[in-house]
């Protein structure tokens, strides 16, 4: 890797603009203060959470969004000891305190720091991936990073955080092997769950409505795979589980009527997990006693957990989930509106987008 890198005054970024607008123009570079790095971005996925901001206009513009990055340090402050120019790295842009309230009691995605987002490409810090250079504040500097082993892709590498995030959600609801788990929606997040379950010895049902992602899912440790439309998923889990239904429901994607659907096809006592359950605007409708007396539990997780950065790390870097084949398009920065079009519109084609910001 090189020693230093030649770093231009500005740079090709995406901007939101507002009005569900985002264009891919000129400007200044980040410049990084002593505890602080800047990184080439290389690769960075495109994550629904940034759509959802982008679609709904959920926050005040302008602002530079993505959060999945991986790259190269082009520039250390001069109190920083632990990186140098060259080192291949992923960085997270949310650390939490670990002391406050909600730290102590390991909810990270409701500490005050945790909020504060630490990278960012100029504007109002918000992840700043969609772009050719970011900067890293001093926190996530500490703590909020790790090296890219060789033989890595920086593609792959992106992958860090949100399995970091399913991660959080498996260990939340106390899976073991043996149980069985219904993962609704089988898009890159809906995958990501299945291979982290599968990985642990746990019977995995899957849904979708789109072939090759059911097909796929199979590929990735699920037991059997089913299109909601044309299949009776409750039927089909109690068949599997002597007439109980699922003991673990994780509902991966975001449509009206899934989480009543997850009620439906869990048995008395299971644990169902709302992950893609982040608007405002979306309402549950459910029976009282399907939870009060059904005795389910349901949990909502959100966000990465620090303390399995380096478990999540280890995962995607070691090759043991086959987390490659979830990636469908490449795209330039340049086509990044093609790249939130496809994400939000998927096909029989497509699956994970990474935007390679540097090509």
């Amino acid at each position: 890797m090189p020693a230093s890198f030649e770093v231009p005054g500005t740079m090709r970024a995406a901007v939101y603009r507002g009005k569900s607008v985002v264009t891919v123009e000129d400007v200044a570079t980040p410049q990084i203060g002593e505890g602080e790095l800047l990184i080439r971005v290389e690769a960075c996925g495109v994550c629904h959470t940034d759509l959802k901001k982008v679609e709904y206009n959920l926050q005040p513009p302008p602002r530079i969004y993505g959060h999945e990055t991986a790259g190269v340090v082009a520039q250390v402050g001069s109190a920083v000891n632990r990186y140098s120019t060259g080192d291949r790295v992923i960085v997270f842009h949310h650390i939490p305190c670990r002391e406050c309230f909600y730290c102590q009691r390991k909810l990270y995605a409701q500490c005050p720091v945790y909020k504060k987002v630490g990278v960012t490409a100029g504007f109002e810090p918000a992840g700043g991936g969609f772009s050719q250079y970011v900067r890293v504040m001093d926190w996530i500097v500490r703590d909020g990073m790790e090296r890219i082993p060789d033989g890595v892709s920086f593609e792959q590498a992106s992958f860090v955080e949100p399995l970091n995030t399913c991660l959080k959600a498996v260990h939340t609801s106390g899976a073991v092997r043996g149980e069985v788990a219904l993962v609704i929606g089988q898009g890159p997040i809906g995958l990501l769950f299945t291979m982290l379950l599968a990985d642990r010895g746990v019977r995995v049902i899957t849904s979708d409505t789109i072939a090759s992602r059911l097909a796929l899912s199979l590929q990735c440790g699920a037991e059997a795979s089913f299109n909601p439309r044309s299949s009776d998923i409750a039927s089909e889990l109690k068949s599997r589980t002597e007439g109980r239904g699922a003991d673990l429901v994780f509902v991966a994607t975001a449509a009206t009527g899934l989480v009543e659907q997850a009620v439906v096809v869990s048995r008395p006592g299971a644990k169902i997990c709302l992950f893609a359950q982040t608007s405002d605007k979306e309402r549950i409708e459910l029976s009282g006693a399907s939870v009060c007396v059904g005795e389910r539990t349901l949990f909502g997780s959100y966000s990465a957990s620090v303390d399995l950065q380096k478990e999540s790390a280890a995962l995607v870097f070691g090759n043991r989930l086959p987390i490659a084949r979830l990636i469908s398009h490449r795209m330039p920065l340049a086509r990044i509106n093609e790249a939130f079009h496809l994400a939000t519109h998927p096909t029989e084609e497509s699956l994970k987008v990474i935007v390679e910001c540097n090509k």
